[in-house]
């Protein structure tokens, strides 16, 4: 069990997993509870880059095409669910950093509860929608019928996606990082044997890609689960722990419905810009797709970070330590510009050889290249968005997450149409747009991190 003592918890059980950041350096902190988040996160994205890979390789081009026009659109869904479960992570880092322990217990149940409801819902939803939506963003007609397939397969895995990201932001708002990667390496790699079982040895095509991804995504998400029930002490739920609380539901609501509603804006934005992309046909589409599937790599140590002090802020702002709140803002901004410099030369002269690892054509990967020199100009950019919105999540800021939302569908909407449309720039305007609205979007973040920390600096000096 875990005790009381000045507002925070000693750690008894799971002493090795659990990390309370509310004392200590940020930068260590963050690098602890990161690193194996990095490492969960770019194999959860190794279930993308397989199935493209293995896609791409045995079946073809138009094969990945198929794929790629559906990720925006299963990212919708998926955001819809993923919003509450991080609104949920979320407020319990705030309550853990408090100390209140019965409180944590019943934020870990009710978030359970919208949880069980909510993704079979839009799991429904997204299946019935999928031919309609597909249509709606012009998708060529030479890949539409194994988009649909690849669309509806995934629509049924939305809960089992959905479980794992339950499990693993209560137990990273926790500060345990560690358990959820575990699961996550295993079911990579079932999924890599099943994708070239279903793929490559029964020539099922697009649809033994799903397949494999669902099974997988199932072994991740149950599993995650049951080891936190059996192994950690805040998962050990009694009666009274696992009533209904009104007002903890409501204030998980209250911050998970703005991140759902912030994340589908994006994922709208993003239909927007995959209905520009098709528009040019079917090299474009898989270089877009090549090139997406490896942006997906370059934001996970951006996105990790953004996280870790997404817990790191909860906790120190409950535990009232503004003072290490605006430390771990500045850690994590020189933490973001050390990677990106890093990246910068290898997408600049390496892009050739990283396209090739999806395709083989070389129209698409010449294309594809030539667009990693683009948006790898603006990486910092990206990094600034991830870094800000981790920092004004963790203090609760919902406002944030519907204005950024916001910003990324306006920018997604208008700038690919004005770029794609200058002569000088044509179907390249595809990749200055996304850099140009990460700018804007980063640039926006950080005015409200401004205006919001002095407000929550008045808040607490009354």
């Amino acid at each position: 069990m875990a005790r009381k003592n000045k507002g925070a918890f000693i750690v008894k059980e799971n002493k090795s997993a659990m990390m309370l950041m509310t004392e200590g350096d940020p930068v260590k902190l963050l690098l602890l509870f990161s690193v194996p988040m990095l490492i969960g996160n770019i194999f959860q994205q190794l279930y993308n880059l397989v199935d493209s890979i293995i896609v791409g390789q045995f079946v073809g081009a138009d094969a990945l095409a198929a794929i790629g026009a559906t990720g925006s659109i299963t990212f919708l869904f998926f955001a819809l669910c993923n919003g509450i479960g991080s609104g949920g992570g979320i407020i319990t880092s705030q309550l853990f950093g408090k100390g209140d322990e019965g409180a944590v217990k019943s934020c870990i149940a009710n978030t359970g509860y919208i949880m069980i409801v909510f993704p079979m819902i839009v799991g429904m939803m997204a299946f019935f929608l999928s031919v309609p939506v597909l249509s709606l963003l012009d998708t060529p007609e030479a890949i539409m019928a194994d988009a649909v397939a690849y669309m509806r397969i995934m629509c049924i895995g939305i809960a089992f996606v959905s479980l794992y990201n339950y499990a693993s932001s209560m137990l990273r708002a926790l500060g345990d990082s560690k358990t959820p990667l575990f699961f996550l390496i295993f079911s990579c790699l079932l999924n890599t044997v099943l994708d070239i079982l279903f793929v490559y040895t029964f020539h099922m095509g697009v649809r033994g890609a799903g397949v494999a991804t669902v099974i997988s995504q199932f072994v991740s998400g149950i599993s995650c689960l049951v080891y936190a029930i059996k192994k950690n002490s805040y998962f050990k739920l009694t009666r009274e722990d696992m009533r209904f609380n009104r007002e903890i539901a409501r204030n998980v609501l209250k911050l998970g419905v703005p991140l759902s509603l912030q994340f589908s804006l994006i994922a709208i934005s993003c239909m927007a810009l995959q209905r520009v992309v098709n528009s040019f046909g079917e090299v474009t589409v898989a270089a877009f797709t090549a090139t997406s599937r490896i942006e997906q790599i370059i934001h996970q140590p951006y996105q990790t970070l953004g996280a870790a002090l997404s817990t790191y802020t909860g906790q120190n702002y409950g535990a009232k330590k503004m003072d290490r709140v605006k430390a771990g803002y500045h850690k994590g901004l020189l933490l973001m510009l050390l990677f990106s410099v890093l990246m910068l030369p290898l997408m600049q002269f390496f892009g050739q050889g990283i396209i090739r690892i999806f395709v083989s054509e070389e129209p698409v990967i010449q294309m594809g290249a030539k667009a990693l020199q683009i948006t790898s100009l603006f990486y910092v950019m990206l990094g600034l968005i991830y870094v800000v919105r981790g920092v004004l999540n963790g203090l609760g800021d919902a406002v944030f997450a519907m204005f950024n939302g916001i910003v990324e569908v306006f920018g997604r909407f208008i700038v690919p149409v004005v770029m794609v449309g200058l002569p000088a720039v044509g179907l390249w305007g595809i990749w200055w747009s996304v850099g140009i609205v990460w700018a804007i979007s980063g640039a926006t973040a950080v005015m409200r991190y401004w205006y919001f920390k002095w407000k929550i600096q008045r808040r607490m000096q009354q």
